[in-house]
């Protein structure tokens, strides 16, 4: 991984479109979101109109093409939990494994600091193994797991609930 021709960036209108393409190869894979209905940018864009003031939407790219995502969004709208978010991230198929998802992680984490986050939670399919692992060496650690949550192709699904918790 070159981080030279890396620009990690805010989410714009120009990017929405990406952002769903790559959401939907992770919807249609069936292995990282409990989401089953395709995404268009229409949909992105109405993400990003409810956010509040510490919820962010960042792209990755790589030689000017958006190769991910990564969300930073609100763990409830109940005020004791404001210190609290989720984070996720999302990478095109063939740019898995390569460090990116680590390099995006951590630019991740910086921002979560300074908006001011204490706790971040990360919320995982139990079979993907390789993203549980990556979390982990990221400081995350396993606080326990949903058994049953939820049904995809007609399957129950168990999710792992990670946490990173600033010191």
């Amino acid at each position: 991984m070159h981080k030279e021709q890396l620009q990690f960036l805010l989410a714009e209108v120009a990017d929405y479109e990406a952002i769903a393409e790559i959401y939907n190869e992770h919807i249609l894979a069936r292995k990282s979101t409990m989401d089953q209905v395709l995404k268009k940018a229409a949909d992105i864009q109405r993400w990003i109109e409810q956010f509040n003031d510490r919820e962010r939407l960042f792209v990755l790219k790589r030689e000017g093409q958006t190769i991910g995502w990564g969300i930073i969004k609100r763990y409830s709208n109940r005020e004791g939990y404001r210190f609290a978010c989720e984070t996720a991230i999302y990478l095109k198929g063939e740019e898995r494994r390569k460090g990116y998802g680590s390099y995006m992680k951590k630019e991740i984490l910086k921002h979560c600091k300074a908006l001011g986050y204490h706790h971040l939670v990360a919320k995982i399919f139990a079979i993907n193994k390789g993203s549980i692992e990556y979390n982990r060496r990221l400081g995350y650690e396993i606080v326990g797991v949903q058994k049953q949550i939820g049904v995809v192709n007609g399957k129950w699904m168990d999710i792992v609930i990670m946490q990173y918790v600033f010191k």
